[in-house]
């Protein structure tokens, strides 16, 4: 058994064992390394999880641009339409993305637009 099916049998969260499947999945059937690297954030100990607020991303990211964080959004400043892909968001960070033209989605809903997960940036 894998490093990363070890890690996710100690999760309890169905939504979470469900995504990290479906990214192992993703990740072979599409060749898309980027699938595997966020199976590994999100199979370690959610303390280890990364927490971005939006400052940060303003910061590391261009206008139009897709960021993915494997954990959660937290709000900030951000001026710039942005597309984010999270496991989870504060309800302010939501707000903020929408009130500059961006999009927050969940994982999952990017692995439907972008299955080979082609042009995405990690912040962690």
């Amino acid at each position: 058994m894998g490093k990363i099916r070890k890690l996710q049998k100690r999760k309890t969260n169905p939504r979470l064992i469900n995504l990290i499947d479906l990214l192992l999945n993703e990740s072979a059937k599409n060749n898309a390394k980027i699938w595997k690297i966020l199976a590994e954030k999100l199979a370690s100990p959610a303390r280890s999880w990364a927490e971005v607020n939006l400052t940060k991303i303003e910061k590391c990211a261009k206008e139009g641009e897709t960021i993915v964080v494997p954990g959660k959004v937290l709000g900030g400043d951000i001026n710039k339409p942005i597309k984010v892909a999270a496991f989870s968001f504060s309800e302010s960070a939501k707000a903020k993305i929408v009130e500059v033209g961006g999009q927050w989605m969940k994982i999952e809903e990017l692995i439907k637009i972008n299955p080979k997960g082609i042009g995405l940036k990690i912040l962690v």
